[in-house]
């Protein structure tokens, strides 16, 4: 995997971050069901949990790379896993005070710490290696995002959804206050319990992270621009502006992370107005997405052994443009099994736009390079709320996918450019 065999416990431990992030991504997923469900809310109030999420990773990013270019790789996974735990644990007041806000806050505070790592652990990654493998070795390291997702979904439906009582919001608009409180403070403190469970797993790789040595990993011949007069970062900024490759990379990743977002926030309602079901039984299907999330990873990984990854991603949007037709369009079995496809396409694109983006950007500008990309990641914060209006104001979860089917050929534009260069220069 890596020439180098003392990059492998580095690589492995950096990799299982990857895990620990996508655990609060798709956690997030439920809890919308479950705010849904406990307060009565619209999709457009519900959807604010993956604006205050995503919007974190757009505010944090930039100062967490500059962060790492002072100071270290190491130091970036420490502070954020020290941030991801507090807001974690911030769940309990949250539950306790039985505040919607409050709970916002705490979710926003733990995406700050997946920010965080996320803008260190991309682009430690790419630097374990040589050059021309350093999007398939993203790719390997993303494998264990989809597990991460995998162990969310299972946590939530065990500990959160399963817990969620059947009154819905009719008759929990009809039931006595006193009685009313006491449901609700029993199904958030199932939300607060488990994610001050994941805070305890979060401080424990602390402590392992702080034992291990990892590679220092610096760029050679640099001079952060914190440590000089000039305006932090303005020439690096400059640079990766006029690299096309990696401004366009940017736009695609927007939309890539809120059409991903949007999909998997709805995916639970989806199943539930299509096949009738409550949110646990719903969940089986969101799991079922992220398995084959999961498995498509591995086989686009593979292939890209053999094929160009642009030219991977441009078959993957477009086959997601036509399962997301067929999930607007269809109903029942036919659009469930749809939905469930379109994130076996959507397996590749993150990883993939990433690495490609960065291809033509020189290792001194990465860093800042990487924040570009994962403040991208504000496409989950703004888009959401889009699609949970179109949801609204149709009455239809199955209307509200044109938001996605936008998104999807977006990025098959990108792919399709991306894909006529390579062409061009090989």
């Amino acid at each position: 995997m890596n020439d180098n065999k003392k990059y492998a416990m580095p690589f492995a431990l950096v990799s299982l971050l990857f895990m620990l992030w996508g655990i609060a991504n798709n956690m997030n997923d439920t809890l919308l069901a479950a705010f849904k469900r406990i307060m009565s809310m619209s999709d457009l109030q519900t959807s604010l949990v993956q604006f205050a999420f995503y919007g974190a990773y757009f505010c944090i990013a930039l100062p967490a790379a500059l962060f790492i270019r002072r100071y270290s790789y190491k130091s970036g996974i420490l502070l954020g896993l020290a941030v991801y735990a507090l807001g974690t644990m911030l769940f309990y007041p949250a539950g306790i005070a039985a505040s919607y806000p409050f709970f916002l806050v705490a979710i926003y505070i733990m995406a700050c710490g997946c920010a965080i790592l996320e803008t260190t652990a991309n682009p430690y990654i790419l630097a374990m290696g040589p050059r021309e493998t350093a999007t398939r070795r993203l790719n390997i390291a993303q494998t264990l995002n989809p597990l991460g997702a995998i162990a969310g979904i299972l946590l939530s439906r065990m500990f959160i959804l399963s817990e969620l009582q059947d009154a819905d919001a009719a008759a929990r608009a009809g039931m006595d206050e006193t009685a009313l409180r006491a449901m609700q403070q029993h199904e958030l403190s199932a939300i607060s319990g488990t994610y001050m469970l994941i805070g305890c797993v979060l401080i424990a790789l602390m402590v392992v992270m702080l034992l291990v040595k990892m590679p220092a990993l610096k760029e050679s011949g640099q001079t952060s621009d914190c440590l000089t007069n000039k305006p932090v970062g303005t020439s690096v900024l400059s640079r990766l502006w006029r690299t096309r490759r990696y401004r366009y990379g940017v736009i695609a990743q927007f939309f890539y992370v809120g059409v991903q977002t949007g999909v998997w926030s709805f995916t639970i309602r989806l199943v539930m107005a299509e096949a009738g079901c409550r949110e646990a039984a719903a969940a089986n299907i969101f799991l079922y997405s992220i398995l084959a999330f999961t498995t498509f990873r591995f086989i686009f990984t593979a292939l890209m052994k053999r094929f160009d990854p642009a030219r991977l991603m441009t078959g993957a949007a477009m086959a997601a443009i036509v399962f997301t037709i067929i999930v607007i369009c269809g109903h029942g079995a036919i659009a469930i099994a749809a939905l469930v496809s379109i994130s076996a396409c959507m397996s590749l694109m993150f990883p993939t736009i990433y690495g490609i983006a960065l291809d033509t950007v020189s290792p001194s500008d990465a860093k800042l390079g990487a924040s570009g990309l994962i403040m991208a990641i504000l496409g989950g914060a703004l888009i959401t709320p889009v699609q949970a209006y179109v949801s609204d104001q149709t009455d239809s979860i199955s209307s509200s996918f044109s938001v996605p089917l936008i998104c999807f050929t977006i990025i098959l534009i990108y792919a399709i450019g991306v894909s006529k260069n390579n062409a061009k220069r090989s």
